[in-house]
């Protein structure tokens, strides 16, 4: 796996043109199906290696179905799988380009969103939640850099599955912390298998560092987030300062039981309300549910960490910096949308009306 790789050709059809980036699960390529004419993503999945060749063997077996699953997501917010290859004993996933920013790199170069624009984004990658979940997929890691903002304006959820292999390195041990220590929900901090709550939960602390800018749970080790995040109840959640509309969400995405937690399709109605300038008229949080429904500085579709980090700095109650309300490139941010359009409407219409009126008097 190095940069020799470049011009390789896979399966006979997928060209390897450029390397796009690379993390601690893999990296990613730009590269040309030669078939169809178009680009692609090209990840090859990276196994630990303390690994056995028979454990490797069957983490690519393992993820080989997982991708081909992941490729029954149809949904315009979730990254589509082209195709699976395993070549030379090593595997690769082909997955459409998005060209864009991830939410992490958008974060980093102008600071916190506005709470409609944060809602925006969030209500998008709900929704692809909604559709994975429902096809018994659970995301696992979702984190800004797996989160891409495409020059198309849509929001696009990414690294469906790579999740695994990290479990993998700790040898399948049940309840296995999987992701970065900050996203976790506390039940996988105290040793649960993550569900589709979990990933909810990730969702509801990106949210809070998109629209905050301080992450609420990172503290100055993994092993203190991970034990802070263990011990958590729903009053230790810092104060926001800056969430307006999106607070009483987040509140709900955020809630310590997993029972309680807001589900996907009522976040997804209140984020879109948000989105739009509204805002939920309760706080409390919706009933439980048992249905499945219930950061990266990169370019493209790569869902690789850069530095390491997230877009956020540590957080602790009143910590929230009094940074400046800034959009992510591509007016992401939904302030300025068709509120001021009709506001500017109205006013021509009053000039109008009182030229009329003036003109009436003039006969």
């Amino acid at each position: 796996m190095n940069t020799g790789d470049s011009g390789r050709l896979l399966a006979d059809r997928y060209r390897l043109t450029a390397e796009l980036g690379r993390g601690e699960v893999g990296v990613v390529w730009q590269g040309r199906d030669e078939v169809l004419g178009r680009e692609v993503a090209v990840k090859e999945v990276r196994a630990a290696e303390e690994l056995s060749p028979a454990e490797v063997r069957a983490l690519y077996s393992r993820l080989e179905r997982e991708a081909m699953t992941a490729g029954r997501i149809s949904h315009r917010n979730a990254t589509t799988v082209h195709d699976v290859v395993i070549e030379d004993g090593r595997l690769w996933i082909v997955m459409e380009l998005v060209r864009g920013l991830s939410l992490a790199a958008a974060l980093e170069a102008e600071g916190p969103m506005s709470p409609a624009g944060a809602a925006r984004i969030g209500a998008e990658a709900v929704s692809a939640l909604r559709s994975a979940h429902e096809a018994g997929i659970t995301h696992r890691d979702i984190k800004p850099s797996n989160i891409l903002l495409g020059n198309d304006s849509r929001v696009v959820l990414t690294d469906f599955g790579t999740a695994q292999v990290k479990a993998d390195t700790a040898h399948d041990r049940p309840g296995a912390a999987v992701g970065r220590p900050e996203f976790l929900a506390p039940e996988c901090a105290r040793g649960q298998d993550p569900g589709p709550a979990a990933d909810l939960w990730a969702l509801g602390v990106v949210l809070y560092l998109a629209v905050e800018g301080v992450s609420p749970f990172r503290r100055d080790t993994p092993g203190e987030t991970l034990r802070s995040l263990a011990a958590y109840t729903d009053a230790d959640l810092p104060p926001m300062r800056r969430a307006g509309a999106l607070a009483p969400v987040l509140e709900g995405l955020l809630r310590t039981d997993p029972a309680e937690r807001t589900t996907a399709a009522r976040a997804e109605r209140l984020l879109r309300v948000a989105a739009a300038g509204g805002g939920p008229r309760a706080t409390a949080p919706s009933s439980p549910s048992s249905s499945p429904s219930s950061p990266d500085a990169g370019r493209t579709d790569s869902g690789e960490d850069g530095d390491g980090g997230d877009g956020g700095r540590r957080g602790a109650p009143g910590t929230a910096p009094e940074r400046r309300t800034a959009s992510a490139p591509g007016s992401w941010d939904a302030d300025r949308g068709p509120r001021g359009v009709l506001v500017l409407v109205a006013g021509l219409l009053v000039l109008l009306l009182a030229a009329l009126a003036v003109a009436v008097v003039l006969r």
